[in-house]
Formats: C-alpha cells, sequence, structure tokens
C-alpha cells in the first residue's frame, strides 16, 4: 500500500532543507514528508555524528538521505537513522556533482543496478525503518525507458518498494548540477510509465514542480509528487498541502502566524548558542509577491548576521510586510 506521508515529499536539498529549514516547514504542513539534506556515510561514521543526525521531534515524518556505494557502511548508518528515530532511510542515486562522483556515488551509480541493489538490500536487512531510493530517469547516454525500466527491475529486487524518481537524465559530465536541474527536458511520461509497469511499488514524481496543484495533477498518475525548490523559495506555496492533499487542518493561516510560531524556536536555539540568520535564512521566500517582501528581506539580510540579534530583529523585518497581509 502507497504511504500516504508520501502523497507530497519536500526534497532533499544541499545546504538548504537543514533541520532549521525543515522545522520552519513544519509551521505550513504538518503532513508532507521532509528529506535531510544528503549525508555521506563516511561524514556520518567518522564525523560530528550528533549535528548530521540532530533533528526536532516536531519534524515526523522525516527521512535521513544516504550518500555512498559501500553496503556494509550504508548498513551501518541505516541502523543510526532508525536508531534516531528517523521514519525512513533514503538512498540518493540522483546527485550528479562532480564531488559526489568522486567518492562514486549518487547519479554515476545508475550504471550499476547490482551495486544499488545490493547497498539497498544491506540497508533494508540492517534496520526495521522503510528504505526509499531517489534516482534520475537515466545518466550520459543510457537514456531510453528500457533502460530504466531494466534499472528499476534489478534495484526491487533489494525489497525497497518505495521510488522517487527525478524525471530528467542526468549528463555525469558537461553540465552543473545546477544545469542538471535544468536542461535535460523533464520525462514525466516514463515516471507515469514505471507505475503502470511496475504497480506494485510506490512511485513518487520529482522534478518541475512549483505548486500544489501541479503535485495534485501527478497524483492521478502515481503514489506520490515531490517539490524542491519551489518549496525553499516560495515556502507559502505549502499552504494548500493539508487541507488538499491529506484532509487536515493546516497549521498556520497566513504566513505571518507561521513566522510568529518560529518565534518560541528561535529562542530555544539562541540560548543554546545559535545565531539568527542560520535560521532566518530560509525565511526569506515567505511573502513572495507581497508588498514590503523586498524590505522584509533586506532587513533580514543586513542584522541577523549581528553578534546578539534575536526575534526583535525578525519582528521588525516583519514590520515591513504591508498590513494588508498581517490577517
Amino acid at each position: 500500500m502507497p504511504s500516504v506521508a508520501h502523497r507530497l515529499c519536500i526534497a532533499p536539498m544541499m545546504d538548504w532543507s537543514d533541520r532549521h529549514c525543515r522545522y520552519f516547514w513544519r509551521q505550513i504542513t504538518r503532513q508532507a514528508m521532509l528529506y535531510t539534506e544528503m549525508v555521506t556515510t563516511g561524514a556520518l561514521l567518522h564525523g560530528d555524528r550528533e549535528r548530521f543526525l540532530q533533528f526536532n521531534p516536531a519534524e515526523h515524518p522525516v527521512a535521513l538521505q544516504l550518500g555512498g556505494s559501500d553496503p556494509r557502511e550504508l548498513a551501518d548508518c541505516a541502523r543510526l537513522a532508525a536508531s534516531q528515530g528517523y521514519d525512513e532511510v533514503n538512498l540518493n542515486v540522483g546527485c550528479p556533482s562532480d564531488r559526489v562522483q568522486s567518492g562514486r556515488f549518487g547519479a554515476c551509480l545508475m550504471a550499476e543496478p547490482e551495486r544499488v541493489r545490493n547497498c539497498l538490500s544491506a540497508m533494508v536487512d540492517a534496520c526495521s525503518i522503510p528504505v526509499t531510493i531517489k534516482h534520475r530517469t537515466g545518466i550520459d547516454r543510457q537514456d531510453s525507458y528500457e533502460e530504466l525500466a531494466s534499472f528499476v527491475a534489478v534495484v526491487r529486487e533489494s525489497g525497497v518498494r518505495t521510488f522517487i524518481i527525478h524525471a530528467r537524465k542526468a549528463w555525469l559530465s558537461g553540465l552543473s548540477p545546477r544545469q542538471n536541474r535544468e536542461v535535460p527536458p523533464l520525462m514525466y511520461d516514463w515516471v507515469y510509465a514505471l507505475k503502470r509497469d511496475f504497480p506494485e511499488l510506490e512511485i513518487i514524481i520529482n522534478g518541475g514542480i512549483e505548486s500544489v496543484a501541479q503535485a495534485a495533477a501527478h497524483l492521478e498518475q502515481v503514489d506520490g509528487a515531490m517539490l524542491g525548490r519551489a518549496a525553499y523559495h516560495n515556502p507559502w506555496c505549502l499552504a494548500p498541502v493539508d487541507p488538499q492533499l491529506y484532509g487536515r487542518t493546516a497549521p498556520s493561516q497566513s504566513q505571518v502566524e507561521a513566522v510568529m510560531r518560529m518565534i518560541p524556536y528561535i529562542e530555544d536555539e539562541l540560548s543554546r548558542g545559535g545565531r539568527l540568520n542560520h535560521i532566518t535564512r530560509h525565511m526569506m521566500g515567505m511573502f513572495k509577491g507581497l508588498s514590503g517582501a523586498r524590505a522584509y528581506r533586506r532587513y533580514l539580510s543586513e542584522h541577523a548576521s549581528k553578534p546578539g540579534a534575536g526575534n526583535e530583529v525578525l519582528l521588525s523585518a516583519l514590520a515591513h510586510i504591508d498590513d494588508t497581509a498581517l490577517t
């Protein structure tokens, strides 16, 4: 059975979907599935484990995304994800950056479906929480639907049943990560075809989705949809998620209410030595399109990074928003 949480997912985004950002999103939607930034197995096993695994209980349901290609290391990290209380652990087989390729993980693993299968099998055996995969429709010259379907057929032997598919192929050389998110054409029909050809799998579509309305249209063909940059640059686009896709009341009825809900969280983080701008940088797009939004962003940019900056800075920034938005 498809997971209700996966009806709407918010993508893992490097440097963006950190714990502060995810907590902020939770003031707008309580139901969507959230994903961490990708964490490499090496960083998790040999680095600051607490920093990489930390999250607030309010973030549930939340998944840890891993980058790696060694089955044993991925299994160890999957155990850590489960012990830390994550709801899911996801393997990144979609990132095309040079740094990721040099570590032999990310999108380049699409050329090695058996390795991907073995990695996921190890993760499934190691933990009790769901294991999922996020991948592209192909890489380089591997760009036919038949090759994509063959990849999925091999990988499903791992026991994984949830496939999140960025509906673009990736060029491993010649395009930057940003260009790889924009230049290769979207192949939504291929993702729809996977659902038809593998009806037992949960298929989540990702790529170029700008709104909840667009996500809802995809749900007529697949089990779930994933928003990425749209959710970051215009967080309030998530406001319809809970009522329209889950039949639940939204946690905040206005942008201002959602921002005000962050004040206790900010106070707590500052009391632990945190910095205001580490949180408010994720809130810049909240009033996109409204009168005063530019002044709001400018005020936060200029003042939130100053030593000792606190909630008074956020409240002063809010004062720049036109009164008609304060409802």
